[in-house]
């Protein structure tokens, strides 16, 4: 009887590239998953003034191009299949027909256009959002039309040279192949439950159509590296948005798999057929068979690093400060909001606060807060999912660089209330990355084989249920006081 092969070419290599919030990470690795080369590199945001959260797109190409560098220098004359790329979402960058960028590249974190978002949201109907995207989502501050409009109002000189509107992805693909594309998730916020453009919601904004780029699918191969460049011949995926690179890195492939992403915010994402649309809730369309069922907040691993730059120790200093504590020692709530909050709450004008201070509360007090906090602004977005997914998945597959501490493992587990599976691999976005490629060049047959390859777990943190007390009265703590805080405008 013969059998389907798992791997089609077990010794052709593959290369992912995830363009993050903070860094450009990097990974050479075998057709069964292992990883044989790391790279990473950070580059600044600048964040001038309230609002602003801005990034040198050049940044991104420059440390891309440095990571391929890097690795040919250690595969000379190896085999090297495909490569693919993931990038941080909702940031964009606009350019001209040379593709040079024509002022410092929007973050997803940058709140400047907020006010125009309102604006276009306004024209938008509950109806025509559900029909579209499965769920009321708002058009925010970081959506690429709110970017286009106030580029278009207050910038009109830069409006007028741009020639494309890309994500960091889709910046370095272009310069790597000549090619303007992006893919349908990346795309999301212009395009429906058929991956198609919603060309009403397009045309609210003059011109916009022709500065987007052409939609095509994730394994679809986008070009092929340019002369000059390192592996100058190899295919490059079109590739995913990060949180897509993320839970396919992980392992979503099943109906009620449920994955927990911890970067620089946290992103999680339930796999279900069914939609029961939901307030602040990314009811993903069905895309490479999956239909996932999503939500960022805005601070995740970004809270923890503000906190450890504020009380003046290392990050991984005030880890084991936290880690020393007590499970019951009583600390303030905080609220991450330190640029704002997306899922579920949207609200582009909150902030980050302590509360609840007493002087007998040290450094440690406050970072055991802040981890808290973190996980409550999940438990709020987890209950939304849970509902648009009409789902309680039984555990959640826990992958990202926030996932590398012990004790913020545990403490999610113990706020959630259910196991929390940590990957060996903990950047599932550069896996992620690598496995569309792979799959695009032929080395798998599917999505689902690559992922037998690249998914194992680490470990598994149980929640303790003599803590479940102390998570309800924080939880109901935490949401008070942002309740209490919308009143305050700064």
């Amino acid at each position: 009887m013969s059998t389907t092969p798992q791997i089609i070419r077990k010794d052709r290599l593959l290369i992912g590239i995830d363009v993050g919030t903070s860094s450009v990470k990097a990974g050479l690795f075998n057709a069964q998953g292992e990883e044989l080369a790391r790279y990473g590199n950070v580059y600044s945001t600048d964040r001038k003034a309230d609002g602003f959260a801005t990034q040198d797109a050049q940044d991104w190409m420059r440390l891309v191009v440095d990571a391929l560098e890097m690795i040919s220098s250690d595969v000379a004359g190896a085999d090297i299949a495909g490569v693919g790329l993931t990038s941080q979402v909702n940031t964009h960058v606009f350019v001209d027909y040379d593709l040079k960028p024509l002022l410092p590249a929007f973050t997803w974190q940058d709140t400047r256009c907020a006010n125009v978002a309102a604006e276009l949201d306004a024209l938008v109907s509950q109806t025509d959002k559900i029909k579209w995207w499965a769920a009321p989502l708002p058009i925010d501050a970081s959506h690429v039309l709110a970017r286009m409009a106030f580029v278009q109002k207050h910038l009109p000189d830069v409006w007028a040279k741009t020639a494309y509107v890309f994500a960091p992805k889709d910046f370095c693909i272009a310069h790597l192949t000549g090619k303007i594309i992006t893919d349908p998730m990346t795309a999301f916020g212009v395009v429906d439950s058929h991956l198609q453009l919603i060309e009403p919601l397009v045309a609210l904004v003059e011109g916009a159509r022709e500065r987007l780029p052409a939609i095509a699918g994730f394994t679809t191969a986008a070009g092929k590296i340019c002369d000059g460049l390192p592996f100058a011949g190899v295919p490059i995926a079109v590739g995913a948005m990060d949180a897509w690179a993320g839970f396919l890195g992980a392992g979503a492939r099943q109906n009620g798999d449920a994955i927990y992403i911890s970067g620089t915010s946290e992103i999680l994402g339930i796999v279900s057929r069914d939609k029961m649309p939901t307030p602040g809730v990314i009811a993903f369309p069905e895309c490479e068979g999956l239909t996932i069922h999503a939500g960022p907040t805005q601070s995740g691993g970004a809270s923890l690093a503000w906190a450890a730059r504020l009380l003046n120790r290392p990050i991984e200093e005030l880890v084991r400060m936290v880690g020393a504590l007590s499970p019951d020692t009583q600390c303030p709530v905080f609220l991450p909001h330190l640029d704002g909050t997306r899922a579920p709450l949207w609200d582009a004008e909150a902030r980050g606060a302590f509360a609840e201070v007493s002087a007998a509360m040290g450094p440690a007090a406050f970072g055991l807060a802040v981890m808290e906090g973190v996980a409550y602004s999940v438990k709020l977005l987890l209950s939304s999912l849970q509902h648009s997914a009409n789902m309680q998945p039984e555990h959640m597959v826990l992958t990202g660089g926030g996932a590398r501490a012990d004790i913020w493992c545990q403490i999610r587990a113990d706020v959630l209330g259910m196991p929390m599976h940590r990957l060996k691999n903990t950047d599932a976005g550069i896996a992620g990355a690598a496995m569309l490629a792979g799959v695009g060049v032929g080395v798998y047959q599917s999505l689902e084989i690559a992922a037998g390859q690249f998914v194992q777990v680490d470990r598994i943190f149980l929640p303790r249920l003599e803590l479940t007390k102390r998570h309800k009265l924080g939880f109901e703590r935490y949401v008070a006081t942002y309740n209490a805080m919308r009143g305050i405008k700064f």
